[in-house]
């Protein structure tokens, strides 16, 4: 079994509508949307929900009235000023550090696990995906995107299937380390923009300093071409491997209205180089 995890260091530079297509492309594959703070995959391929549950991931207060003495000790020492002067703890603000529960004289603070959102099991016509809806304002997505691949390795474990493709988060922060620590693969989707370039670099430390073996291909690349050189010169220094680029296309948004991947939707020149980003992607992971 391996695992190919898609990143791209910032929002925007059409990651998802790529996972998308290679997902319509490959065979014998499950899905997972790591990008679970702004989930979007299901948007591109609608699925049909098989499982359905609740994520809970860390704690949050909760001061009982009938036993707190309104002593103070829960809001002095609070550093989030989470707790209210009437003993009422600020679900927002409350960071669940649980010194309030440690140090309340009279054991009046309940700690229990939040719940953070829910996760999934869906079929696709491209076949399984396992994803995720984070509630408003939570936290733990790393926690979350860890559950999400080790319940994916479950089923192709169960399903005999040889190859899971992670749609990853953007940025270079826990989410996304979560989403490709220990993978097989990294491919990093760019944009010949100095935003796009500079938070390539990024990511490509970060696949760097835990040795994951890297790609990266150049989403529109023919709207500016010198930076997109550039790009192919960086990864070139930096061992990652170039394995194309993708033209500007505007199918791809018109695919994105119908539901559908850009392989699914046109024949035209982005879908065609996506077949041929995919074969290299084949080659390098020898799928």
């Amino acid at each position: 079994m391996k695992e190919l995890t898609i990143i791209s260091g910032k929002g925007g530079t059409g990651k998802t509508s790529i996972v998308a297509s290679f997902a319509s492309i490959a065979k014998n594959i499950i899905l997972v949307d790591g990008d679970v703070d702004a989930a979007d995959l299901h948007l591109v391929m609608p699925p049909e929900i098989k499982k359905e549950e609740d994520f809970k991931g860390g704690h949050i207060a909760e001061i009982n009235p009938d036993i707190c003495t309104s002593c103070g000790e829960c809001t002095d020492r609070c550093q989030f000023h989470a707790i209210s002067d009437d003993f009422v703890v600020d679900r927002i603000a409350c960071e669940g550090c649980g010194v309030c529960v440690y140090f309340c004289p009279v054991e009046a603070i309940d700690f229990p696990q939040r719940t953070c959102g829910k996760w999934f099991v869906s079929d696709t016509s491209c076949g399984p995906m396992v994803h995720a809806r984070l509630g408003i304002a939570e936290e733990n997505s790393g926690l979350l995107v860890s559950l999400l691949r080790r319940e994916a390795k479950e089923i192709a474990e169960q399903k005999g299937i040889e190859t899971i493709i992670i749609d990853g988060p953007p940025g270079i922060g826990c989410p996304v380390i979560a989403s490709v620590t220990g993978t097989s693969a990294v491919l990093i989707i760019t944009e010949p923009t100095l935003s796009g370039m500079h938070d390539m670099e990024r990511v490509g430390e970060l696949t760097a300093f835990f040795k994951i073996p890297a790609m990266v291909c150049i989403n529109k690349y023919d709207i500016n071409p010198e930076i997109a050189d550039q790009i192919k010169k960086y990864a070139d220094e930096n061992k990652i491997k170039y394995i194309g680029s993708i033209p500007y296309d505007s199918d791809v948004t018109a695919a994105m209205v119908a539901q559908k991947s850009l392989v699914d939707f046109s024949e035209g020149k982005g879908a065609q180089a996506m077949l041929k980003v995919w074969q290299e992607v084949e080659n390098f992971m020898d799928l």
